[in-house]
């Protein structure tokens, strides 16, 4: 990395740090975000520094409790918060990990080739795509070469219009924009006119930008974005290639998500 490049990196992580009025939070996006769902049932809270031993979860019941909630058949978002808690408690747990995305593949592959054999494809990929995000490199990681946007993608063209779901997609695609990434954001806002729950997710704030924000950034036809959108206290536009090289040193790293509260 060049010297400027190197200077804006160290930059942003100082306003990162030093310049919010409120919460922030950067790092892996399926995993750093809370996802809204309301008073949906899902896994007991997790912090982002959960390690084994913490609280009174008994981590061999992982498998059972996530999957009996993906069996009761709730929303594509209640589903993301699910796995992105089930992906914090399974870092801690080797087996635990192995055993939930084990046994959400088998469910996917035995599942039937229709809407609701869809959401188990989701499920597994879904779930895949969260530990590449938070499993570190030299941590065992049970989905290391599943290509789990594969199966998302699957997901979606067996269901249809499901808004929800094209969301994920566009998470799962954000340090990689493409065509595909820009669908997904497109069809994810059209969506949250008719669904309270993703509008409130899309107007939630990840960093100093909102997560509609930022996927919109990420996806636009401009190859420059807003400065901002990577880091905040700063309007001035940068390539496209420089900003999503930045973007994704501070989205992907597995052993981070940033927060600060401020003063």
């Amino acid at each position: 990395m060049n010297s400027r490049a190197s200077s804006l990196v160290s930059a942003g992580l100082m306003a990162i740090v030093l310049t919010c009025a409120a919460p922030l939070f950067a790092g892996p996006p399926l995993i750093c975000h809370v996802v809204e769902i309301g008073d949906a049932q899902t896994l007991p809270w997790v912090d982002l520094n959960y390690r084994n031993g913490d609280g009174s979860y008994n981590l061999q019941n992982l498998a059972k409790d996530t999957i009996a909630i993906l069996d009761s058949n709730p929303a594509v978002l209640v589903r993301m918060e699910t796995l992105r808690r089930a992906t914090l408690y399974a870092r801690q747990d080797s087996h635990a990990a192995k055993e939930l995305l084990t046994r959400l593949r088998a469910r996917a592959t035995e599942a039937p080739e229709d809407s609701r054999g869809a959401l188990a494809w989701f499920d597994f990929g879904y779930l895949a795509e969260s530990y590449k995000q938070w499993i570190g490199r030299n941590e065992p990681n049970p989905a290391a070469g599943v290509d789990g946007y594969g199966w998302v993608k699957r997901a979606i063209q067996q269901r249809g219009d499901d808004p929800e779901m094209e969301f994920a997609a566009a998470l799962i695609t954000l340090t990689t924009p493409n065509g595909d990434h820009r669908a997904h954001v497109q069809k994810a806002i059209a969506g949250a006119k008719t669904d309270a729950l993703l509008a409130e997710n899309l107007a939630s704030r990840f960093g100093s930008e909102t997560i509609s924000g930022i996927l919109t950034a990420q996806s636009s036809e401009d190859n420059s974005v807003p400065f901002a959108h990577g880091f905040p206290g700063s309007q001035k536009r940068v390539p496209g290639d420089m900003a999503g090289s930045l973007f994704r040193r501070i989205v992907q790293n597995s052993d981070l998500c940033l927060v600060t509260t401020g003063s």
